[in-house]
């Protein structure tokens, strides 16, 4: 049997395919989020790596930011439930996550089924998000992938006071006409996320494993950044951008078994 879950973000759409609610034989992550091509993009090529067709499909769940807009599925969940499971799945034995997304950032809390028992969320601002590294990284005229290593090569991290954007945005500027090299000031920018998110997290407990989910995980500065503001590790797995669509394809075999047995 055969799920679909499919995690439509702001910046990027995650596809996946799930066998019997445990193997995952096609994944695809599209550079392209809601309201351009990328999740057809990302549906389309996730099942010609299966090689099935979509009506092979049991059950279908959309989730990320551009659910609503998705007309195909059977069902739209929250990322947050979504991301619960999916890192659930990838690394059992975490009990704190961390997704920073592109347009918001939240801290979850679950147990050892991969529920959510709590949150906290910052969606109202830019700060703490994808979205404001991508802002830093064009004034630093770098680009967003380079961001990370950039940053490892630092010393001295510049300090990034201003927690809003646009703000902050000004004291880039002026610390890059100060002649502030660009690895610190990178450093500074993965220290105010860091810092941002980190309370958040700590607000619902720090309750170990702790782990990041969402493309900004792949961020090797923001993630180092992160486990000194949360003082202890921060576990990544290589599908961690994937986490959502994952939790998407896994709730639907459940739904979908539990239904069957009624």
């Amino acid at each position: 049997m055969y799920t679909f879950g499919i995690d439509i973000g702001s910046t990027s759409s995650k596809a996946v395919i799930l066998k019997d609610g445990k193997e995952i034989i096609a994944h695809q992550v599209i550079s392209l989020g809601t309201g351009t091509i990328g999740p057809k993009e990302a549906k389309e090529q996730v099942f010609k790596e299966a090689s099935i067709s979509p009506e092979e499909i049991s059950y279908t769940i959309v989730t990320g930011y551009g659910r609503m807009k998705c007309d195909y599925a059977d069902e739209q969940i929250s990322e947050l439930s979504c991301h619960a499971k999916g890192i659930h799945y990838l690394l059992p034995t975490v009990r704190t996550v961390i997704d920073i997304g592109g347009q918001d950032a939240k801290a979850l809390r679950i147990d050892d089924k991969g529920r959510l028992i709590q949150f906290q969320m910052n969606d109202k601002c830019a700060a703490g998000t994808g979205r404001f590294l991508d802002v830093m990284a064009k004034i630093l005229n770098v680009d967003i992938n380079d961001l990370g290593p950039l940053s490892e090569k630092s010393n001295h991290p510049a300090s990034i006071s201003n927690t809003c954007t646009v703000f902050a945005e000004s004291e880039v500027i002026s610390k890059l006409s100060s002649d502030i090299p660009l690895e610190d000031i990178a450093a500074g920018i993965h220290e105010s996320v860091a810092k941002r998110v980190a309370g958040m997290a700590l607000r619902i407990g720090k309750t170990p494993d702790v782990a990041m989910s969402g493309g900004v995980a792949l961020n090797i500065g923001v993630v180092h950044a992160m486990e000194r503001e949360m003082e202890c590790p921060v576990l990544v797995h290589p599908l961690c951008q994937s986490a959502g669509a994952i939790g998407a394809a896994i709730l639907a075999w459940e739904k979908f078994t539990k239904e069957k047995v009624r």
